[in-house]
């Protein structure tokens, strides 16, 4: 096995991570209601891929009831976790609401080991431990105890939960589908779910600025197409608990991009649980690449 081939889905979920660390800020530029942002960003996403899912017509004949299932669940719960997520940004800080959302290792430890039968070393838990610290530390001056606050913290704990389901049943699928089979499913079930929810609340389909639409479309663009879609990709090799553990980059680059684009200094408390962070990070990484298992054959 070529160590080229060997580090090719580590390096596609490092990308992946920074370009989900775009959708903190874009949600907060958009002036839009959380299901409706959501909806266009799977929406948009959508749309692009359409030209290229032609040549995997045949695939879809082959799916099973079971996987068909599994689909519309994997569907349903990232458009879950997006609800819950962007609502989150209305009621807590962004520092906070995504600090919540990366702690999706602790679930997906115990889903992988409840589900996968996915045995977890000693190295493996302290990495873990460590990055999740670290995230804890960035936001320990921004958790405010308020009634609001608190609500918007447990929507994006929840959300957590949800993005975590979505990993590990995409984790096993993804072990027979095609990533744009897969994706092209995931995405369009979600899309029409977060229309669905969209309307039922009435909330406007069309009436906003141009700065939105533009941050509609980069989240498709970006967040999605390039960061979830690598995220898939990669998962046909790495299990959803290496997949939760990269996504913990997401605090760090948030505050990169805040520093740049929004004129936020990084605090040293930030400074510091950013290195605990890329240190948990680097620790897990560097011990999945020592398994030998690992074989990159996909080219799409």
């Amino acid at each position: 096995m070529q160590s080229s081939n060997l580090l090719k889905p580590y390096i596609a979920i490092a990308v992946g991570a920074l370009a989900v660390s775009t959708s903190a800020i874009l949600v907060k530029w958009a002036q839009a209601p959380s299901a409706v942002i959501a909806f266009y960003r799977l929406f948009f996403t959508v749309l692009l891929m359409t030209p290229f899912v032609f040549p995997y017509a045949h695939e879809y004949r082959k799916i099973s009831k079971m996987d068909w299932l599994f689909s519309f669940v994997s569907g349903i719960l990232l458009a879950c976790h997006f609800i819950l997520w962007f609502e989150s940004l209305n009621y807590t800080s962004v520092t906070s609401s995504v600090v919540l959302v990366t702690l999706q290792p602790l679930f997906a430890f115990v889903g992988g080991y409840i589900f996968f039968k996915e045995r977890l070393t000693v190295s493996a838990l302290f990495s873990g431990l460590l990055a999740i610290f670290g995230s804890v530390i960035i936001s320990w001056g921004d958790f405010r105890v308020s009634g609001a606050a608190l609500f918007g913290d447990v929507l994006a704990l929840l959300a957590c939960a949800m993005v975590t389901g979505y990993w590990l049943v995409g984790q096993e699928l993804r072990k027979r589908l095609s990533l744009m089979t897969y994706t092209y499913i995931v995405y369009s079930v979600s899309s029409l779910t977060l229309l669905i929810y969209s309307l039922i609340l009435r909330y406007p389909l069309f009436a906003y600025r141009k700065i939105d639409w533009l941050c509609f479309i980069l989240l498709a663009l970006v967040s999605t197409l390039l960061g979830h879609s690598l995220m898939n990709w990669s998962m046909k090799w790495l299990s959803a608990t290496t997949i939760s553990m990269s996504i913990l980059f997401e605090p760090v680059g948030a505050a990169i991009l805040a520093y740049f684009l929004l004129d936020e200094m990084i605090q040293p408390l930030q400074w510091i649980g950013g290195t605990l962070i890329l240190t948990g990070i680097g620790t897990y990484l560097w011990g999945e690449n020592r398994k030998p298992s690992l074989s990159v054959q996909e080219s799409g």
